[in-house]
């Protein structure tokens, strides 16, 4: 196998797909990254038997067309250590791989591509083209409240729900659930539901630029290809809650505020919350949100704020780092929280209308 091509062109597919490559190196494979050249394209694949990420780049001149793997953090680390500009000539023959660069020569061992374990992909369920910029809007909007290291390994990752011409991507904690639909041109029947990994999707969102996205969804794997990737990752097995059933309805306390002063509020407040239920009390008067927390020192914080509320009062406790995640998210100038009693979870929505995004907060007692 031979080829050459400059450091830049070889740097881009490259940085793609070491971030899937396995770090703990269970199989020596495993830590690899496979070459590929066919005429004068040259595909990279990393995996790590759960998720796999194949890049490609065109070569300046092409030698031989073979397949071999070599070390990816190695090699990346010879590609980034080159200057601007540089010129890569790279060959590989009995077990060694060598990449010279002007003065510059490097010698790395390689394992045969035929080891080198691929994603089945199973029979396709449905399939379809989406903006890569929506697809990365729906998880930048949802993807912090996915579970980490749950028991519940369903939670530990985020449902898609294909439906007739749209995509809603809902995650969970148990705690806190994010939802949010995008369009997309697709006609389905019945709902179609595949539960991605954690790693896949913080994988598939470095990946998503503004073209456009094939995605296809089968009963084990879903694969996500654009312009210079391809995005394979196997599904979780089991079934994600009914979220649907956690969705508060029927709340009669609507609060309208400014996202930013309340978001200022609650950081301010959340300094003396404590520092491992973060608990903050909100309590409801007209026209004005009163926030207080304290902590086991006996240190406490008040903040006003002005909102637009008519009603009962009311006094419920929330973790404040969830509020503030949400918060964070959202873009709008004013959000709404719909409350019914100190018990219910709070639902909380850009008051504007102009994002898909819905939350929700559970109370907590403090």
């Amino acid at each position: 196998m031979k080829f050459s091509l400059s450091r830049e062109a070889l740097l881009n597919p490259l940085q793609l797909v070491v971030g899937v490559v396995e770090r703990r190196q269970t199989l020596p494979i495993l830590s690899n990254v496979l070459l590929s050249l066919e005429g004068n394209l040259l595909s990279m694949t990393g995996t790590d038997l759960e998720v796999e990420i194949k890049g490609s780049t065109e070569v300046v001149s092409s030698g031989e067309a073979g397949e071999v793997t070599v070390s990816a953090r190695k090699f990346l680390d010879i590609c980034r250590s080159l200057p601007d500009g540089a010129q890569v000539d790279f060959s590989s023959s009995e077990g060694k791989a060598q990449i010279v660069s002007g003065r510059s020569r490097f010698s790395l061992a390689t394992l045969p591509a035929n080891e080198f374990p691929s994603v089945d992909e199973g029979e396709q369920n449905v399939e379809f083209s989406v903006s890569g910029s929506m697809i990365r809007g729906l998880i930048d909007s949802t993807s912090f409240a996915m579970a980490q290291q749950d028991v519940r390994y369903y939670l530990n990752g985020m449902l898609w729900e294909v439906t007739h011409n749209q995509l809603r991507v809902v995650a969970t904690d148990g705690h806190r659930l994010a939802l949010c639909d995008g369009p997309c041109e697709v006609a389905v029947g019945d709902k179609i539901s595949a539960i991605l990994p954690r790693k896949g999707i913080i994988e598939l969102s470095r990946l998503l630029a503004d073209d456009e996205a094939r995605v296809s969804i089968g009963s084990n794997h879903i694969r996500v290809t654009g312009a210079d990737y391809c995005f394979t990752s196997k599904l979780v097995d089991g079934s994600y809650p009914d979220y649907d059933r956690v969705v508060p309805k029927g709340g009669n306390k609507l609060v309208v505020g400014d996202r930013e002063q309340l978001k200022q509020a609650f950081g301010r407040t959340a300094i003396l919350s404590n520092e491992k239920y973060r608990g903050v009390t909100i309590q409801l008067v007209n026209g004005a949100m009163h926030l207080a927390a304290n902590n086991p020192e006996q240190e406490e914080a008040q903040e006003e704020v002005s909102v637009a509320y008519s009603g009962d009062s009311l006094e419920i406790g929330f973790n404040v780092s969830y509020l503030l995640d949400v918060l964070n998210v959202l873009k709008s100038k004013e959000i709404r929280f719909t409350l019914a009693d100190s018990n219910s979870s709070a639902l909380v929505e850009d008051a504007g209308g102009a994002s898909k995004a819905t939350y929700v907060v559970m109370p907590m007692r403090l």
